[in-house]
């Protein structure tokens, strides 16, 4: 059956990196596009990136861009989240989920373009 899991979350300082893997198995990994989300207490589920398998185009939330870098590895069935200059705010369980190829600008963000979901990963940034 489809699996996606988190891993490389943890507690950060302000200003420090994180890299946040979503190894995936039991579907064809390189024919879906692959999201990042996360929810913080309180707060609904938001899109963070994605990154579409028809043509490799990347989206982010403007909170996060130019700060985190998404790209996948087709050859181990793995996606990453590289995040960079932390902040307070980014802290939040972080997920991973699979969608269907054809994401663009104005779907990517949505969470009901996602067919399913790992079980997230805790990010916490604080001095």
């Amino acid at each position: 059956q489809v699996q996606l899991v988190e891993s490389g979350g943890g507690l950060v300082q302000p200003g420090g990196s994180l890299r946040l893997s979503c190894a995936a198995s039991g579907f064809a990994f390189d024919r879906y596009s692959i999201g990042w989300f996360r929810q913080a207490p309180g707060k609904e589920r938001e899109g963070v990136s994605s990154i579409s398998s028809y043509d490799g185009s990347t989206y982010y939330a403007d909170s996060v861009k130019g700060r985190f870098t998404i790209s996948r590895d087709n050859a181990k069935n793995t996606a990453y989240l590289q995040m960079s200059s932390l902040e307070p705010e980014d802290t939040a369980v972080y997920y991973c989920a699979i969608a269907p190829p054809f994401i663009d600008e104005t779907t990517w963000s949505n969470s009901r373009a996602y067919n399913y979901w790992g079980q997230g990963t805790q990010v916490t940034v604080s001095s």
